[in-house]
């Protein structure tokens, strides 16, 4: 499996990375198969190859956690931010995130029911003048559209 990780690479105390390809067992520091960009993080100069990148993307290639969210930042793939590390949230963290979740599963389901309770009151209210005796009032719309250009040449095919 490809990867797509940083390399680190500088002197001591003066860190650079090189945004590189190779398997994902392989050694950073040893051979890989093509360099992508480059990150400076003591002047923040980043040069990345987006042209390249989607191309290995595309291919299969996985960026670590910490080169996903740099290519998010810079705007090269469309996608949310991922949690760099092993660590997880702390336990309020989860609270809320779960607490969120029920929220946005109940504002669904409070749409979807409102949804629902509103398709048969339209439907009541089509019925209603045909039930109450007002044959005119209801063909009069379906005469209408009858004469759409759209609906005439599929009223006429099924005539024949």
């Amino acid at each position: 499996m490809l990867s797509i990780r940083f390399s680190r690479k500088g002197k001591k105390k003066s860190p650079m990375y090189s945004i590189i390809v190779l398997e994902k067992s392989k050694d950073p520091w040893g051979d890989y198969i093509e360099k992508l960009g480059t990150v400076n993080p003591g002047t923040k100069a980043v040069e990345l190859n987006a042209e390249r990148i989607k191309y290995w993307i595309g291919i299969g290639a996985q960026p670590t956690a910490t080169v996903h969210n740099l290519l998010v930042t810079k705007g090269i793939i469309e996608a949310d931010k991922v949690r760099a590390g092993k660590s997880q949230p702390g336990k309020k963290r989860q609270a809320e995130i779960a607490e969120a979740k029920k929220a946005e599963s109940a504002a669904a389901e409070a749409k979807a029911k409102a949804e629902a309770e509103a398709a048969p009151a339209v439907e009541e209210a089509v019925e209603t003048p045909a039930e109450s005796g007002a044959a005119e009032a209801v063909e009069a719309p379906v005469e209408s559209v009858a004469t759409d250009a759209a609906e005439a040449p599929v009223e006429e095919a099924k005539t024949e």
